[in-house]
């Protein structure tokens, strides 16, 4: 479906400065389009930039290009001249839309065609010219990226080197280099030169080759292949070990391994697991093959509250482990050998030759940067891992270690072979250079971004996962944490699996053919409070998540190996031991003298960087900024406070003189789940588009502010509840347009004369949101409203059949009538509403003698459960002769935000997953439809009208 919205101040209301033109991205999106296409992305990963390493919260490639687009590009409503009327704006809105709906496809982002289309619209509405953009907050590089392959000169800005090293790798270096052939001597002769970075990307494959025939040199001997027991031999994937320590008990000090779960295989036929055994006071390890396996309590002897000794079910405390960890008593015994199997995998039981290779001596050369004594989502450091290299076993070390110096082996090797070629050696890659000397060390980025992430899938906090279709070594960033690993997989880097050197060089090259080349972009570490804004460039940033991942704790994992392989590159990037923290915008409790400070901290900072992009803007400016934000609504800390980090944003833009012109929900974040209602999972991010109040925008009180909001809300509302939004993710959305209304005033007094917050804005916008949904009864069948009220009261429980009948007469029905309608049923002097799980059955819409809103929405949701989206689109065609379908979507909302309120997970995950699938199910029902219907539904066909699936 395409989302209008127009929550702009009202003439009258604004200053005397001529109003900027309006974008898209102020007016219309085509929200369908664009969450289809960033939901598919997260499926994809040939080729996908995100590939090349490893960043935290990405945005979807789709949805940073589509926003540029929209705000860049004028509103038909910009131009009356052109576009006179609404008809001819809806037309011309439409032509863009189609455009945008082109651009998100992944696969059309190699169309030159469709990409210089894009580039004249932009043209167009810019004074023929390509506007500059700056992202502050860079972070994986999503938004630079995409500006660059819109043809616009791209800045990206971040306060870590690692994240300006990976939009370095993005925007920088291949435009620099495009058009080359490769260098290698043994690169492959084509009929057709190389184009764009195909020659990079090539010799990227083949010194990375080399790299790895030169590491098998080396240290290959520590990497064995496994025997079978009839004698055969394999290619080893990984080995699996536990961490141990001896037992407290006096009586019996046994080894003691610390393992989550035995189990290794769960495939059906093909399960496989570890029992350990007790042996002259030792213990052995032995793989076995039944299905039966560990079970319950016995899978495994380690926990959250402890651990327990596998011989004599002691119990051992996590301080004892951290005490005997630190104290530098716990080691490591190995569990099982993984290998490759024409079958698949295959588990072996250890033994002492393939443990012996193991314990090698460590390398002198391994990082000695310190892990922080307390970062935010780092929590190793209670098990004595003090230094980053401590993640590592010492054959880890020696692996990576090796293929750091081969990184800069490898470099010299790039650059005598370009000389060779007759290519100039030219200066330093960091100074400008574009001659020999700047290409080896553009390879050796490259590969240097593959070693660390080799290290992602080398370290001892990988573990092994057993499901049915992920037999493999996983990463060690399972989440936006650094968390401890009891038993963990030590995979084999010359293996073509997870974690084998392989499977690190590869996403790297595919990523960087696909990448754009004929713009110069430019990456730097630069502090976003301190920086200065010019107005040369337009603003889009997504800003950092309050306190939900520590950046510069997490990213120091990586930072110390890419140093250690590529440093000397990009000194200026590299000059410090560890990545900057001090400066770093992240409300870290450990390092801003707790909660309190933190919370100043990062309040203070965002303030300032939104004022100062707001000095190189001024209200005529003709590109609005956007913003990204993902925070919770509802987070309370410890003191039953609500958390600041989703609406410190507001509050900085708000503060520093931003007016809110335009908000939009898109599916930037994990969609398509509901963890429930109590973990307030969101589906989707918030785009915002801001420009600068005017200097003379109006003061206002409490009371016309509250005017103001109920005049203009519930239509902002109605118009997100027809659109493309879950309703679990409605409240959040409904921060925008009432932020809208709060923000074009320059204050807002509250009755003793101070200054109304953003957080009791946000309150009074809650409370209207309440007050729209409650509203929507009254436009019901009485059959509905009958049944909204009773399910307000009493769900799907029994009452008193004289409550049913007081009930159902003040609702201008009956119970006879209800049960005729086939939503209610009374017996015995007891009535109830007839549950989901009772609807789900059968159903003709059209032969049903009486057909409700209701329940049409219930036999819906429920068939949605039970049978998915193909079969309610297979009965909407009938549904909509009886019904309004609208108004089926309404009743959606409805019943999702009172089972929220009663705390009813089921129900809410029932209601929002009809909800969420409206788009998708109305697209589903075209092929079952005879001929679309003239009455103004979603059904109806027009292309304008299609509802989207958040």
């Amino acid at each position: 479906m395409t989302h209008t919205t127009d929550n702009q101040t009202n003439a009258s209301e604004r200053s005397t400065v001529t109003a900027p033109k309006k974008k898209l991205i102020e007016v219309s999106l085509p929200l369908e389009a664009i969450n289809d296409a960033s939901g598919r992305e997260k499926s994809l990963r040939q080729g996908l930039p995100s590939t090349m390493h490893l960043w935290w919260s990405r945005k979807p490639l789709a949805t940073a290009r589509a926003i540029l687009f929209a705000q860049l590009v004028d509103d038909p409503s910009a131009h009356p001249d052109k576009f006179p009327d609404a008809k001819a704006q809806e037309v011309e809105r439409k032509r863009l839309h189609e455009l945008i709906e082109r651009l998100v496809v992944w696969e059309n982002t190699t169309d030159a065609r469709l990409l210089e289309q894009a580039r004249e619209e932009i043209r167009r509405s810019n004074g023929g010219e390509l506007p500059a953009v700056l992202d502050p907050f860079a972070g994986g590089g999503s938004i630079p990226l995409e500006a660059a392959r819109l043809g616009l000169d791209s800045c990206a800005g971040d306060l870590n080197p690692v994240a300006v090293l990976i939009n370095k790798g993005l925007i920088e270096i291949p435009s620099r280099f495009a058009g080359l052939q490769p260098v290698h001597p043994k690169a492959i002769e084509q009929m057709t030169p190389f184009s764009g970075v195909e020659g990079l990307a090539e010799d990227v494959r083949r010194y990375g080759a080399w790299m790895k025939d030169e590491a098998y040199e080396r240290i290959g001997h520590l990497y064995p292949r496994a025997v079978a027991d009839d004698g055969t031999e394999h290619d080893v994937i990984a080995w699996k070990w536990a961490r141990v320590v001896q037992s407290p008990n006096p009586a019996n000090p046994v080894e003691v391994p610390l393992v989550n779960s035995w189990w290794l295989a769960k495939k059906k036929g093909k399960e496989a697991w570890v029992r350990p055994r007790l042996k002259d006071g030792h213990v052995e390890y032995t793989v076995h093959h039944d299905a039966t396996g560990p079970i319950g309590a016995d899978d495994g002897t380690v926990g959250r509250s402890g651990a327990t000794s596998f011989a004599d079910k002691s119990p051992i405390s996590l301080d004892y482990v951290r005490k005997e960890a630190r104290s530098g008593r716990m080691g490591f015994r190995m569990l099982a050998v993984i290998a490759k199997d024409v079958r698949g995998r295959l588990y072996l039981s250890p033994d002492e030759a393939s443990e012996r290779l193991a314990d090698v001596p460590r390398p002198e050369s391994a990082p000695q940067q310190a892990t922080p004594s307390a970062g935010l989502g780092v929590s190793v450091q209670n098990y004595g891992l003090d230094r980053w290299s401590d993640l590592f076993t010492n054959r880890q070390l020696v692996a990576m270690t090796t293929f750091s110096s081969l990184v800069r082996e490898a470099r010299e090797q790039v650059l005598e072979d370009a000389l060779d070629r007759g290519m100039e050696r030219g200066s330093r890659l960091e100074d400008g250079g574009r001659g020999a000397l700047a290409y080896a060390e553009a390879v050796s980025i490259y590969l240097g971004l593959a070693v660390s992430k080799l290290a992602e899938y080398n370290n001892t906090l990988c573990r092994w996962m057993s499901q049915p279709k992920n037999e493999l070594v996983g990463s060690s960033f399972s989440m936006l944490a650094i968390t401890m690993a009891w038993d963990f997989a030590e995979a084999n880097v010359f293996s073509a699996s997870s974690g084998g050197w392989d499977a690190a060089l590869n996403p790297v090259a595919k990523a960087l053919v696909r990448l754009p080349v004929d713009v110069q972009g430019h990456a730097s570490v630069r502090d976003a409070g301190s920086a200065s804004y010019s107005a040369t460039y337009c603003v889009s940033t997504d800003p950092p998540y309050y306190d939900t991942v520590g950046y510069s704790d997490l990213s120091d994992f990586f930072y110390v190996w890419l140093r250690e392989s590529i440093g000397d590159v990009y000194p200026s990037v590299f000059g410090t031991m560890l990545t900057p923290k001090t400066e770093e915008l992240v409300a870290n409790p450990h390092r801003n003298g707790g909660k309190v400070g933190a919370r100043e901290f990062f309040i203070e900072g965002f303030n300032r960087v939104f004022d100062r992009v707001r000095e190189g803007m001024d209200a005529s400016d003709g590109v609005p900024l956007t913003v990204y934000y993902a925070y919770k609504q509802q987070d309370s800390d410890d003191n039953g406070a609500t958390s600041t980090g989703w609406h410190t944003l507001l509050d900085g833009l708000v503060n520093a003189g931003w007016e809110i012109t335009a908000t939009w929900p898109v599916r930037s974040e994990r969609g398509g789940r509901m963890r429930g209602v109590g973990s307030n999972a969101l589906a989707s991010s918030i785009v915002l588009a801001c420009r600068v109040r005017p200097s003379t925008a109006p003061a206002t009180t409490r009371r016309a502010f509250v005017a103001a909001l109920k005049s203009e809300l519930p239509e902002a509302l109605r118009t997100l509840m027809q659109g493309a939004i879950a309703p679990v993710d409605l409240a959040q959305a409904a921060i925008g347009p009432g932020i809208s209304v709060f923000s074009r005033f320059a204050r807002v007094r509250e009755a003793d004369g101070s200054d109304m917050s953003v957080k009791a804005a946000l309150l009074l916008i809650n409370s209207t949101l309440d007050e729209v949904i409650g509203e929507q009864e009254s436009d019901f069948d009485p059959d509905t409203r009958f049944a909204v009220k009773w399910y307000r009261q009493y769900g799907w429980g029994q009452e008193n059949s004289g409550i049913a009948d007081q009930l159902a007469r003040s609702s201008d029905t009956s119970i006879g009538t209800l049960e005729r309608g086939g939503i209610f049923e009374a017996r015995g002097g007891k009535a109830r509403l007839l549950p989901p799980a009772q609807l789900d059955g059968d159903w003709d819409a059209v032969s049903d003698e009486r057909v409700s809103v209701w329940e049409a929405t219930v036999r819906l949701a429920a068939v949605m459960a039970k049978d998915g989206a193909d079969k309610v689109a297979e009965l909407l065609p009938s549904v909509q002769t009886r019904v309004n379908l609208d108004a089926v979507k309404e009743l959606g909302f409805l019943l999702f935000h009172e089972a929220e309120k009663k705390k009813d997970t089921k129900d809410a995950i029932l209601f929002n997953g009809l909800v969420s699938a409206w788009g998708d199910v109305n697209e589903q029902a075209r092929k079952f439809a005879s001929t679309p219907r003239s009455s103004q539904q979603e059904f109806d066909f027009d292309e304008d009208e299609d509802e989207d699936e958040d």
